[in-house]
């Protein structure tokens, strides 16, 4: 989006299905403009289209949830990480402790409708703006603007979906701040109907979008980004959770004397619906790869670890697709930053985002290997007697000869930081009890795992930088996703391995069927399956990927619940002392049936007798 000022008397209240005062909106003081003005100049039309894009979340603030534009509890509330405070809303998830009453449920749901609801009210009245229509090419202009309101709507809803399951579609109705309870009994859509509106409202605003965005309009929708979220949206669809799940078999709209009962959530298996995704998925491929996207490498001679590396940071590379041009990377940026105690200010902050043992073990070995597979070369326990690739003498078995992406998304005890001290030069993080970064010294800034999530943070830049954008999708995923629905619909089709070695390509990492390698390629379509999420789970951890991955292959029952471990935090008062260095758990987690849908908030509930909570709430 441009970087304009968001106004805050352009928001025309929440669709929160309650009702309100009359005349709340006559209330106009004398310091502030109409709604008809907003519209009388080209200016302020662009400032609530500013407005509307507001609503885009910023996911670098995942310790704040709650709000209009704060962050999910996506990577702290998957099985990649843990943080230190208790305040954060993922470690109330874990433990199950929030319900339909919390408030951040609330907010998504409230302020998503927030956002639809403007982009409605902006798509019905930007064509007043005489500045815009008047002028040469006014017409063409008008048309885009309503696009990208149209593309914010849809995406908007189609977050709705993935967090909550089917929802109320309200299209291009208004309904007024002040309307009656009567006005505002909405049911809920079924999924299927859910996904058919939105992909055509994607389709819609791709008509009249420009392919890409650049220069001051970077972060604006364009035709890329919608046929790109056109595609994860099927891709949702297609998935077990949605797809002929009878765990949801229950869950009806009520009966009424205009009809209703209409099952939500489709208790059918359609195949079909991973060949509309793979198809959707092609579309994209074939309209912007090669050319218009490419998966990135770093400049000069290639190296991966740089390649996976500056693909996050690097502003507006070729391999971005969509992303945040203004946020809170800096917060972030504070919890990737170790504590180191004594350290000046450009090497000290808090490490309090803590990766668990589960995702360091879901690296590869260097050899492109799980650490499972007795071929991997993989060594638990000692020290190593050499340098490494990534490591030097001395560093724990457990992290040498891994995949470069480890050491890319990882901060371990005995690795070196990415800034160097202004007065000491570079910096060893030691994450044991007794160590800069550990327990004891860090008070209440510290990894509650003995690992700390570093992906995502450049190198020589202070933690309180937030000059760049935050990327949120990336031309990576959309080769994993077409991989993946392609490999449930056309299992035999050759641009499934394409795909998949490509991102292993770019990682470093053997391809499998490379005689360099004697990695066998996936001998069958659960193989093939398997191989691919072990990929996702590598290449976009840390991205806010993997809580929706286990969400929508409903495996979360297994890998978001139980105990959950790291390094034992509470001992070791050297780099070498292996007190610390053992598998210590550090949570038992809480999953149930009924966490994979986030509840309805109790207060729409109660004014709309219409809704039905999701099942188990």
């Amino acid at each position: 989006m441009k970087k304009i000022h968001i106004i805050c008397f352009i928001v025309l209240g929440a669709l929160s299905f309650s009702s309100c005062k009359k005349g709340y909106l006559d209330q106009v003081p004398q310091d502030r403009i109409t709604i008809d003005q907003v519209f009388a100049h080209k200016s302020t039309v662009d400032n609530y289209l500013a407005n509307v894009y507001s609503y885009v979340r910023d996911e670098a603030l995942q310790r704040f949830i709650g709000g209009s534009n704060g962050g999910g509890p996506w990577t702290g509330g998957s099985d990649e990480a843990e943080y230190d405070w208790s305040f954060v809303g993922s470690n109330y998830m874990n433990v199950g402790s929030w319900d339909p009453t919390t408030g951040w449920v609330n907010d998504f749901w409230a302020n998503y409708y927030i956002a639809i609801r403007n982009a409605t009210y902006f798509m019905q009245h930007v064509g007043e703006c005489a500045e815009i229509t008047n002028k040469a090419g006014g017409q063409q202009k008008l048309a885009q603007y309503i696009a990208e309101a149209r593309a914010l709507r849809a995406y908007y809803y189609y977050n709705l979906v993935r967090i909550f399951g089917p929802v109320v579609i309200i299209g291009d109705e208004i309904i007024a701040p002040d309307a009656n309870l009567a006005a505002v009994q909405l049911a809920r859509k079924p999924m299927d109907s859910c996904v058919a509106y939105i992909s055509s409202e994607f389709d819609k605003a791709a008509a009249d979008l420009p392919d890409v965005t650049t220069g001051s309009d970077q972060g604006r929708m364009s035709r890329s980004v919608v046929m790109a979220y056109k595609g994860q949206l099927l891709l949702t669809a297609a998935s077990p959770l949605f797809n002929g799940n009878p765990d949801y078999a229950s869950m009806k709209n009520p009966v009424t004397d205009k009809g209703g009962g209409e099952q939500l959530i489709p208790q059918t298996y359609d195949a079909g619906k991973w060949a509309t995704a793979a198809a959707a998925y092609k579309a994209f491929l074939d309209r912007y790869v090669p050319g218009t996207f490419d998966l990135y490498t770093n400049a000069g001679t290639f190296d991966p670890y740089l390649s996976c590396r500056e693909v996050m940071y690097k502003d507006w590379n070729k391999e971005w697709i969509f992303a945040r041009i203004s946020s809170g990377i800096d917060a972030r940026q504070y919890e990737m930053c170790p504590y180191n105690s004594g350290g000046d200010d450009a090497i000290r902050a808090s490490g309090g985002l803590g990766a668990t043992q589960e995702m360091v073990d879901a690296y590869f070995t260097d050899n492109g290997r799980s650490i499972n597979d007795p071929l991997s070369g993989y060594v638990e326990t000692g020290f190593s007697g050499s340098d490494g690739a990534y490591t030097t003498a001395g560093t724990y078995n457990m992290y040498c000869n891994r995949e470069p992406r480890f050491y890319v998304g990882i901060t371990y005890s005995g690795s070196t930081w990415l800034n160097t001290s202004t007065s000491s030069g570079a910096v060893v993080t030691q994450l044991f009890y007794t160590g800069t970064s550990g327990k004891r010294v860090g008070g209440n800034d510290y990894s509650p795992t003995g690992y700390i999530v570093r992906k995502n943070f450049p190198p020589n830049t202070p933690w309180r930088d937030n000059s760049r954008s935050w990327v949120m999708l990336r031309l990576a995923n959309i080769y994993l996703d077409y991989a993946e629905a392609l490999n449930e619909s056309d299992p035999n089709n050759p641009d499934v391995l394409k795909y998949l070695n490509l991102i292993r390509t770019r990682a470093g990492v053997p391809n499998y069927g490379s005689g360099a390698s004697d990695l066998p390629i996936p001998a069958s379509q659960a193989a093939m399956r398997d191989a691919i999420r072990k990929e996702r789970r590598v290449e976009l951890a840390f991205e806010n990927v993997r809580y929706f991955d286990t969400h929508r292959w409903k495996i979360a029952e297994q890998t978001d619940g139980g105990p959950f471990y790291g390094m034992n935090i509470n001992a070791g008062t050297s780099l070498q002392d292996p007190a610390f260095f053992q598998r210590t758990p550090f949570e038992t987690r809480i999953f149930q049936k009924k966490h994979y849908l986030w509840p309805v908030p109790q207060s729409e509930l109660n004014v709309d007798k219409q809704l039905v909570q999701n099942t188990g709430w």
